[in-house]
């Protein structure tokens, strides 16, 4: 059944039913006199004929003013129906036994029949707990002849505005409008699969607010009066000859909206390209793109956008089709932000490991010159400079991999109150005079786990960005705090339902605009004047929350502060995660060997400077520019090695490859990686984790000598 047919059924005019019988009486009565007529002329004579003829007309003019036919207003629901199934609106019309007499093809798919199939009523199109009571309460106040709308959730991110509103004939008009729910995640083509899908940590549907009593339906136009869609006809100058509710809303225009300019309605930089739309439209043309335009903004202060659609009419109008695309371009935005801050992590992951490697012959060299070059010399001074803003790069490069997620981490199980607490006398130190530090701790907060030293790192970034937003003074509020969410968009990511621990860091600033707080994590973005700032701090905290498998958000508002939230997923105290033995205070010792080192390292002066630094400390030292060349020399001298030394990421051969080669010859033998990137990284991508040591780079003489003493000596390494 097509939608012309259907529509055409309902009737335009004159109710059906008990009318037609009636003009079906009024032929049957035609025929008859016309027969008695025809038998008894003499007797029917000239009066009766005359009758014949009068009760003949009324019969012919009552049955043509009953009998079905296609109006405007048919043509105008046709061409709105087919914009709701591009709008991936589902509705169908239902008889009084509930049963539909038509829908259309997004109702089917949503209902999972075929085209040839019987769609089932509404109240069976979707399965699933959520919906089952919304659908009851529907399908009950349509039997009884009343409007209803509500919205209910069918996956987490999807939710479904469900109307029905009563026509004649005990028949009823529903409709199903998916839109992104409080999770922002993307609209999906409604399925019944995905109407079935269960939906965890949902809560009860919520009735939508009372609106206003429903006008009785006169004819088929009147069933898109309340359509989720804006209606509006307009002629070739933008005059508006009737729109309905849902365009008045979205422009948030007050009053009936005919004989107004549609033109003033829009923002003055859309206006030129909607009016070229309706005097195309109106004059004929057909297939016009459509347009996006802005709207009235929402009430937290967002943009609202939508596509209009126009269609022609045969009296030099057009009818227009408002849809509102508000939530799928806040998503297209999120997901380009997303995107964005991907390829940037993964370009700062790059330059930082090719950077470490020269940080790491700068660093060992001017430590090779120091010890030629004592306090009194007169280049002492030079390369002390040069040493210490070496230094400074290692870490603004250990800053650029934090926001990549590929910094070294030491994850174990913390206590955050402890954290939090530990922090706050230096924090308060840190902001100085004029700004008041509060930290408001739970009781009994639950454990996480994460990196203490890169946790608290973000906490001070966080309060250092506060600081700075109150250059008058100001209050610092950290607060720590238990929560159980469902799940929700933060920012570009969807955070899961579960159990989180929050830090919230608050200030009482100047704030931000929403165009600043959609760039505060890019790297190198700030707003302090030049020379002031890296514009890294926050993009540090960025990449440390997400290392740390959290998340994190920010909510702002010019001249009212602002409020930085971190969750982190709570750990479950486990057997293995037991309290770690604390480390006996540091002793000097002896960082000489004369043990057998194979050197792996593709880089030729990174290389140069490990093989002389140890040699230094009286090691003997093989050298190897690949994982191919170290694997013929462990072959052949296999029995003399005692350690290897090896970077993570080579040409050909990388480490791990390399050294899951040489475990299968020496299993035995102790494996140093080497490697701006991340520990966890390959410690993942290895079946033996608990035989991998690591050196992150950039290191100097003191750190590698150390490090190989301690390995060689059968000491846990401490990475």
């Amino acid at each position: 059944m097509n939608a012309s047919r259907s529509l055409s059924a309902v009737g335009i005019g004159v109710p059906t039913g008990a009318w037609r019988w009636a003009a079906l009486g009024f032929v049957l009565l035609a025929l008859g006199a016309a027969g008695l007529t025809l038998a008894a002329p003499q007797v029917a004579g000239l009066a009766g004929y005359a009758l014949l003829i009068g009760i003949a007309l009324v019969a012919v003019l009552f049955f043509f003013a009953v009998w079905p036919r296609t109006g405007r207003a048919t043509q105008d629901a046709l061409r709105i129906a087919e914009a709701a199934g591009k709008a991936n609106i589902a509705w169908a019309i239902t008889g009084e036994d509930g049963a539909v007499l038509d829908c259309n093809p997004v109702y089917r798919r949503m209902a999972g029949v075929g085209e040839m199939e019987s769609p089932p009523p509404p109240e069976l199109a979707l399965s699933g707990e959520p919906s089952a009571a919304v659908l009851y309460r529907l399908s009950r106040d349509a039997a009884e002849g009343r409007a209803r709308e509500e919205t209910f959730v069918v996956v987490p991110g999807l939710e479904i505005v469900a109307a029905v509103r009563p026509l004649p004939d005990r028949q009823a008009a529903w409709w199903f409008t998916p839109r992104l729910a409080a999770s922002s995640s993307p609209q999906p083509v409604l399925t019944r699969a995905a109407a079935a899908a269960p939906a965890p940590a949902v809560a009860a549907p919520v009735p939508a607010p009372a609106v206003a009593p429903v006008l009785p339906i006169q004819n088929i136009g009147d069933l898109f009066r309340d359509a989720p869609m804006g209606v509006a006809f307009a002629d070739a100058g933008g005059i508006i000859s009737d729109a309905n509710a849902a365009l008045a809303r979205f422009f948030g225009a007050t009053g009936s909206l005919v004989g107004r300019d549609f033109g003033a309605l829009v923002d003055a930089s859309d206006r030129a390209q909607v009016m070229a739309l309706i005097a195309r439209t109106a004059t004929g043309e057909a297939g016009s793109k459509a347009v996006e335009l802005r709207g009235a903004k929402s009430a937290n202060g967002e943009e609202r956008m939508a596509e209009l659609f126009a269609s022609p009419m045969p009296d030099g109008k057009a009818i227009l089709y408002l849809v509102d695309v508000s939530e799928q371009k806040a998503l297209e935005t999120k997901f380009a932000q997303s995107q964005k801050m991907q390829a940037v992590g993964q370009l700062a992951g790059g330059v930082a490991h090719d950077f470490n490697n020269l940080l790491t012959v700068i660093i060992g060299n001017c430590e090779f010159l120091l010890m030629r070059h004592q306090a009194g010399d007169p280049s002492f001074k030079e390369i002390n400079e040069v040493h210490q803003n070496a230094l400074r790069a290692a870490a603004l490069v250990s800053q650029l991999l934090a926001f990549s997620r590929k910094q070294t981490m030491q994850p174990k199980v913390l206590a955050l109150g402890d954290v939090v607490g530990e922090l706050a006398q230096m924090l308060r130190r840190l902001v100085g005079e004029g700004i008041t530090l509060n930290v408001e701790r739970e009781p009994d907060l639950w454990a996480v786990h994460a990196d203490e030293a890169q946790l608290g790192n973000a906490i001070i970034n966080l309060v250092v960005n506060a600081r700075d937003a109150m250059p008058q003074g100001g209050t610092v509020t950290i607060r720590t705090s238990n929560q159980t969410v469902n799940a929700k968009a933060l920012g570009t990511a969807m955070m899961p339902a579960g159990d989180y621990v929050r830090i919230e860091v608050t200030d009482t600033g100047t704030g931000m605009s929403k165009e600043i707080q959609s760039k505060i994590f890019d790297p190198f973005f700030t707003t302090k004047p030049v020379g002031q700032g890296t514009g890294l701090g926050l993009a540090t905290v960025y990449g440390i929350v997400k290392q740390s498998g959290g998340f994190i958000d920010v909510d702002s508002e010019l001249g009212r502060g602002t409020a930085f939230n971190i969750y982190l997923p709570r750990r479950k105290v486990e057997a293995s995660d037991a309290a770690p033995v604390e480390a006996a205070p540091a002793v000097a010792r002896d960082v000489t060997g004369q043990d057998t080192i194979l050197l792996v390292e593709d880089e030729e002066a990174v290389r140069s400077f490990a093989a002389r630094a140890l040699r230094m400390r009286g090691y003997n030292v093989l050298e190897a520019g690949g994982g191919e060349e170290a694997l013929e020399i462990v072959k052949s001298d296999g029995a003399k090695i005692d350690l290897i030394i090896t970077d993570v990421v080579m040409p050909n051969m990388d480490g791990p490859t390399m050294v899951r080669h040489v475990k299968a010859l020496n299993p035995g033998l102790p494996v140093i990686f080497m490697s701006g990137y991340a520990e966890e990284a390959f410690r993942r991508n290895d079946q033996n984790s608990e035989d991998i040591h690591f050196l992150p780079k950039p290191f100097g003489l003191k750190q590698l000598a150390a490090k190989v003493k301690e390995v060689l000596a059968g000491q846990p390494a401490g990475g």
